[in-house]
Formats: structure tokens, C-alpha cells, sequence
């Protein structure tokens, strides 16, 4: 039988894996994997740095479910994707990188770029190893997946001496690996359902929250359960969508005061992390059930009285099945109390938002993006405190379709989740929230979307500085502030510049028009939107 190099056998492994991209920055150590890819038929997106390749391979598993890939040269290459894989790991989503490595005679010698990256990424990957032979290339793919889709899931690292990807075995050879992982998801025991059902027929005041470790695949089933329930639902990480915009049980202004009076709380794929106070904001009182793939996450940092390792979806989907158990009206009282919290709060951000002064308040620029994007869009959201701000108002209504850096907090990651979600819904409309600091991180990645003729449309909230960090700046020394200003400058005229299509608003009764036009142009776009900041940045540009 004819021969076969090395990185065809990679190739062929990952289309047996569903692969159907790889994002990678070109490099001698890779050629041979790359070439594979062209053999097989799996489409190469290249892109200008290499943790834009890394955040679009995760972007790629949250979007399909499907193992995310991307192929990096090696030294610069790897180091360059370490906050990447960070992200990946802190979210807990799969997806698996690829390193060249240099030669195998090279060992010990000093070869270009030689090193040994399995140890360096090792704390940020759930398995990190190097292929030694060409013959067993498909083996070490399948044993990567299976450690990427274990529990909860997470990023994955193999790199691959050049020989190793350049020597030709006969494909007779070649044991290639069937059944080498769980199809199937990890469900419960019938006897836990029962009694969580129990639990909620018996609550007066319920309290659902989903997080990143619902998986958008499954996601569908919470809103059954929901409704059913009749109580009040909060949404964060990958679970964001997964109640669409509008649906009178979805609140994102009232969690701390669910929290705070609930007695009992159905948590699925939540971390009680900093971004949840630890479970800290818990009534003391309340009865906590939690539910998630990974063991390690069930009672970190809080008290449950249900801890369920399964896999959140799948434990919706059977818990579905009780739902005549726990379907009542006597948690009407409990639900309105919230909603009118959240309509009031809803009023008082619609006030701001109503300003037409010059800046444009952050709460104006989040509704007015909120509205263009409208419901059916993937948004990526890469910054701090205009996203957390923006995040309130989004309208996305299918799970996954937000995508946020996680609790990582990483800047930079925009531009790759929107370039893997351009590429897996090419029929969709994708935007980036931008802030302006996270812009700075990989806004070169214009680049990218005019080769790949990709209209992704970015907006800028540009307050012209670190404004998360200012304000805790500020707060320990007032007066001597320092590296927290940036200056409102024109990254519109940079993609412009490269061929795409910018606009600057000063504003905010001009913004809907210049997101139109950025629409209409086909373009990859850039709005770049002069907000308001704390301390009154001031700009040097007019509209």
C-alpha cells in the first residue's frame, strides 16, 4: 500500500474526529501538517498571531461541540498561544493544540526554536505530551480527544518533531483507532432526580442558575424546566442564550437579590468563583443543589446539599420528565417580586441610556449595540467594564452565541471567537464588542478578516482608558494615577487603512446609522465609538 508522511496521518485522525478547521500562523515546524490538512480536505484559516489561532479553536468546540484545533509553530510559536490555552482551561472548554517541535537528531543541541513545550503548557492543558512516532500519530490524536472531553472538558497540547510529521510509514501499518471515547455524556441516577424534584415542589422561593459548564449543546433543555418551575432564571458564561431575549423568566439585573432571599438554588455548570461572590451572597439559609461534569467544582468555595456529578444538560433533560411533579403556581409571588426589581432596574439603566449628551453613556452605547445586533447574531465580547455593561442588554437568544472570554478575564479574545464563528455560521451576522483596550490586544486580525473576505462587523467603546482599573487605581492612590490612560484614538482609520470599512461616532443619535452603514458595506467594519468615561476622557477627533 502506498505511503503516508506523518502529518496526513494527523490529518486523517482529525477528520475521523470531526475536524472540519484548523487555525493555525504558518511555520516551518508545522509544514507537513498543514500539507496534511490540504490532503484531507480539512480548510487551513490562517491568521497574524498565534493565541487569535488558539481562542478560535476553543470558539470552534463551544460553537459545535466538535474538537477545536490549531496548529502552531514552534518556541514563539506555542509560547504565543499560552494565554489562549488559559482561557480554554478556565472555562473548561476542549480543544486541542498542536506544536511543531524541532528535530528529534536535534535533541540537546540547540536546534532552532527546541524546547520542551509539553512542560512549559502542562499547568494550563488537562494533557500535554510529544508524538515520538510517525506510526502511532492517530493513536496520540485519539488519546488527546479523549483527555479534552473528559468531565467538563479542557484544553489539550501535542506537539510533533519535524521528522516525525515528514517520515513516510505504509498506511497498512497504521492501527487507526475506532471507539476511542464516550459519544454519551455522564447522566444521573433516577433516585437523585426524584429527590431534586422533590426539593423544588417543596421551595417557595427557587432560584435557577446556569453557567459555562451547560453546554450549549444541551442548553436547550433548561427552558422546559424553567417554565415549568415558574421562577426567575440567571444566565452566565457559554449558558447566556439559552432563555431567549424577552422571556419574562430571564433576569440579569436581579441575581444578588434572588440570591440573597432564595431558598433554594438549582445551579448548573456554575463556578462560585469571583464572579458569583464565592456563594458568599447565598441566603445562609437556602438549600443548594449543584450540578456539574467536573466533581472538583461541586462545593468549591460553597456549602451544597445536593452535589450531582453529571452533565448539566442531561440532568435537565431527565429532570424535564418530573416536571408534573414540580409545575405550580405558588412561586408567582416570589417570581413577580423579582421581575419588578428587574423592570425597575431596567428603568433606571434606560435613563442613562436616553442621554444624548457627547460622550455617549455606556449604557446608551450597549442598547444601541444590543439593538443592532438583535437576537439572532453571534457576538464576541472582548474587554472589561463596557462588556459587563453591554452584557445586560444583549438580545442574543441561543446558547453560546455570546461569546465572553470566561472567568480567565482574558483581553484579546474577540477577534478569534469571531473568526471561528464567521467560519462554522457563515450564513450569520457575528460582531465583536470591543473595548479599547482589548482592540489593542489582536485588532491586527482585520487582516484576517479581509483575506478570508469575512463582514465581521466590530464596535469600539473607546473611553480612552483602562477604565476597570483606573477607577481601582483611584481608589488606593488618587493622586498618583499611572499607565491607565489611553487616549480616544482612531482605530477605525486603521481598518480602513487595510482595506475594510471604519466610522467614528461622537454621538449616540448617530450611532444606529453608522452601524447600518458598517452593515451595508459588506466589509469587515470597525465602529469606533467615543464613550464616556468616569473621569471625562477627552478626544481630538469630531464624527
Amino acid at each position: 500500500m502506498a505511503g503516508i508522511h506523518g502529518g496526513q496521518i494527523i490529518a486523517r485522525a482529525l477528520r475521523a474526529e470531526g475536524v472540519e478547521v484548523v487555525f493555525t500562523l504558518t511555520g516551518g515546524h508545522i509544514v507537513p501538517i498543514l500539507d496534511g490538512c490540504v490532503q484531507e480536505g480539512i480548510r487551513v484559516v490562517d491568521v497574524r498571531h498565534e493565541q487569535t489561532a488558539a481562542h478560535a479553536a476553543e470558539a470552534y468546540t463551544r460553537l459545535t461541540g466538535k474538537l477545536g484545533v490549531a496548529a502552531v509553530t514552534a518556541g514563539p510559536g506555542v509560547t504565543d498561544t499560552i494565554t489562549a490555552l488559559a482561557a480554554a482551561q478556565f472555562s473548561g472548554t476542549p480543544m486541542l493544540l498542536l506544536g511543531g517541535r524541532h528535530f528529534i537528531r536535534q535533541e540537546q543541541r540547540g536546534g532552532l526554536q527546541e524546547m520542551d513545550h509539553p512542560q512549559l503548557v502542562r499547568p494550563v492543558t488537562r494533557w500535554a505530551s510529544t508524538a515520538w512516532e510517525t506510526g502511532r500519530l492517530a493513536d496520540y490524536i485519539a488519546t488527546a480527544a479523549r483527555h479534552a472531553f473528559a468531565g467538563r472538558g479542557g484544553p489539550v497540547f501535542l506537539d510533533v518533531p519535524l521528522d516525525v510529521q515528514a517520515d513516510m510509514v505504509s498506511e497498512d501499518s497504521i492501527d487507526w483507532p475506532e471507539g476511542y471515547r464516550p459519544q454519551e455524556p455522564a447522566g444521573p441516577e433516577e433516585p437523585v432526580v426524584e429527590r431534586v424534584a422533590e426539593l423544588m415542589l417543596r421551595a417557595d422561593r427557587p432560584v435557577v442558575f446556569a453557567g459555562g459548564g451547560l453546554r450549549p449543546q444541551t442548553a436547550e433543555a433548561l427552558l422546559p424546566v424553567a417554565e415549568a418551575l415558574g421562577t426567575m432564571v440567571y444566565l452566565n458564561g457559554a449558558a447566556r442564550g439559552a432563555l431567549p431575549f424577552g422571556h419574562q423568566l430571564l433576569g440579569n439585573r436581579t441575581r444578588g437579590e434572588a440570591f440573597r432571599d432564595a431558598d433554594l438554588v438549582l445551579a448548573f455548570g456554575v463556578d462560585w468563583d469571583f464572579r458569583t461572590g464565592y456563594g458568599a451572597k447565598i441566603n445562609p439559609e437556602a438549600t443548594v443543589v449543584q450540578v456539574d461534569a467536573d466533581a472538583t467544582k461541586i462545593g468549591w468555595n460553597r456549602q451544597v446539599h445536593e452535589g450531582i456529578v453529571s452533565d448539566p444538560g442531561r440532568f435537565l433533560s431527565r429532570l424535564d420528565d418530573y416536571k408534573a411533579t414540580y409545575g405550580r403556581s405558588n412561586v408567582a409571588a416570589w417570581t413577580n417580586q423579582l421581575r419588578s426589581s428587574e423592570a425597575q432596574k431596567h428603568s433606571e439603566a434606560t435613563e442613562l441610556a436616553d442621554s444624548s449628551d457627547a460622550p455617549i453613556h455606556p449604557e446608551g452605547f450597549g442598547r444601541a449595540v444590543a439593538e443592532f445586533f438583535g437576537t439572532q447574531a453571534i457576538v464576541a465580547v472582548d474587554g472589561g467594564d463596557v462588556v459587563s455593561t453591554t452584557a445586560k442588554w444583549l438580545q442574543v437568544s441561543q446558547a453560546g452565541h455570546v461569546l465572553d472570554p470566561g472567568p480567565f478575564g482574558t483581553l484579546g479574545t474577540g477577534p478569534g471567537y469571531a473568526l471561528a464563528a464567521k467560519i462554522v455560521h457563515p450564513e450569520k451576522e457575528v460582531g465583536i464588542v470591543f473595548g479599547d483596550g482589548g482592540f489593542g490586544f489582536n485588532g491586527m486580525e482585520y487582516d484576517t478578516f479581509l483575506r478570508h473576505e469575512l463582514p465581521i462587523i466590530g464596535v469600539v467603546g473607546n473611553d480612552g482608558v483602562w477604565n476597570n482599573i483606573k477607577t481601582f487605581h483611584r481608589a488606593f492612590y488618587p493622586d498618583r494615577l499611572v499607565a491607565t490612560d489611553l487616549g480616544v484614538r482612531p482605530y477605525h482609520a486603521m481598518v480602513a487603512g487595510l482595506g475594510g470599512h471604519g466610522s467614528f461616532v461622537r454621538k449616540a443619535g448617530k450611532l444606529p446609522a453608522a452601524l447600518e452603514a458598517a452593515r451595508k458595506s459588506r466589509q469587515p467594519a470597525l465602529v469606533n465609538v467615543h464613550m464616556l468615561e468616569t473621569f471625562r476622557a477627552s478626544s481630538n477627533y469630531e464624527e
